[in-house]
């Protein structure tokens, strides 16, 4: 699975450079350098996480199948109208995973990463949670019960997840019976808005006809604004990752009594008791149309860009070889990487000199050569 990945990570550039490149024609660029590559860096995070984290991507979902599946031999799924089922039922799943991510503080925390650009773009499709996993897996396994593989669990997951990149732009407006039907551009736009009428929206993956059916539709009317409520601001990957918790520990921290430190992690995101203190300002739609950006020269852009390419390289190199490499050699890899693009985004942030960014990013890859070899 690691190497379609690296397959598809040349298209997926390549897509964006089309995309970009019709904006500045247009003179309605949606991109941001800096906010562009954070995103991007969250989607190599996500892979360099799932790498050592097998057991909750697909290993608890096949010890499930091998337990308890009812059908596992039926002939069914391995036909055309087999193959549809499973990715009819993983969109449907996935619907209940995505909306219980944004009505659940804790969930939220991991799935937010997603939501935190205030750009929309076919760079944002690529910023993928990396904790969510660890939760997500329990919302599959009725999939498993019917008999559904694990692999073909895991090739329905693509499917679905692929089909989602092309619906996070801003230049393709309604598509009037689509939009109905399908997630789209128009739909997308929607569940990425901060705007009141649009908050909690459109969780459909491939499929919007599950907002129509359990109440969640909404559709595009007014301009959207992106990110979330309580702004990141910042280009640190990893504390783009750890945020939504440490916002959740905070307010924990003031709640007066013991019992709500601890509903406030499984109550919708934003609950407070009556009389509870909120350590975060109102929203303000006003406020969240202004966008975080921190301005870098020409030369420090371009060693921004060309870091992200070596560490992006890098990441993909090692997931091409993962299959042969043991857990602990992934890890230690991994994780070296991870210290690569916490670089960069310190640097992106004026955090870290040029000089020191290059010297991590040496350490950094003799550590990955030395647990490979």
């Amino acid at each position: 699975m690691e190497k379609i990945i690296v397959y598809v990570i040349p298209v997926f550039l390549l897509l964006i450079g089309v995309e970009f490149a019709y904006g500045y024609v247009r003179r309605r660029n949606t991109y941001r350098l800096v906010d562009a590559i954070s995103s991007l860096s969250q989607g190599v995070i996500s892979q360099l996480v799932a790498l050592v984290t097998q057991l909750f991507q697909v290993g608890l979902y096949a010890m499930a199948y091998r337990a308890f599946a009812i059908f596992p031999a039926a002939r069914f799924w391995q036909g055309a109208l087999g193959w549809i089922a499973a990715i009819l039922l993983f969109d449907f799943f996935d619907y209940w995973l995505h909306r219980m991510g944004h009505e659940n503080a804790l969930m939220w925390a991991a799935h937010s990463v997603h939501h935190q650009s205030q750009d929309f773009n076919l760079s944002t499709a690529l910023r993928q949670e990396s904790t969510v996993v660890f939760i997500g897996w329990i919302f599959y396994l009725p999939m498993a019960l019917l008999g559904v593989s694990p692999e073909q669990f895991g090739i329905a997951g693509l499917v679905v997840l692929v089909y989602q990149f092309w619906i996070h732009t801003e230049h393709v407006g309604k598509l009037g019976w689509f939009d109905r039907v399908f997630s789209s551009p128009s739909n997308h736009r929607v569940h990425h808005a901060v705007n009141d009428q649009y908050l909690d929206k459109n969780y459909g993956g491939m499929l919007v006809i599950w907002d129509r059916m359990f109440g969640t539709f909404a559709e595009e009317k007014e301009a959207a604004v992106y990110g979330t409520r309580t702004p990141l601001q910042s280009w640190d990957p990893l504390w783009a990752v750890c945020s939504g918790y440490w916002q959740l520990a905070r307010s924990a921290a003031l709640m007066p009594r013991w019992h709500d430190k601890l509903k406030i992690w499984f109550k919708p995101p934003g609950w407070r008791p009556a009389g509870a203190p909120d350590p975060y300002p109102p929203f303000d739609l006003a406020a969240a149309r202004r966008r975080y950006d921190i301005q870098l020269p020409r030369i420090a852009s371009a060693l921004a860009m060309l870091q992200f390419a070596l560490l992006l390289a890098a990441a993909a190199a090692l997931l091409w070889i993962a299959d042969e490499q043991s857990y602990l050699r992934l890890l230690v890899a991994s994780g070296a990487l991870l210290a690569g693009f916490w670089a960069l985004g310190a640097f992106m942030q004026r955090r870290l000199g040029g000089a020191l960014v290059l010297a991590i990013d040496v350490a950094a890859a003799a550590i990955v050569a030395y647990a490979l070899v």
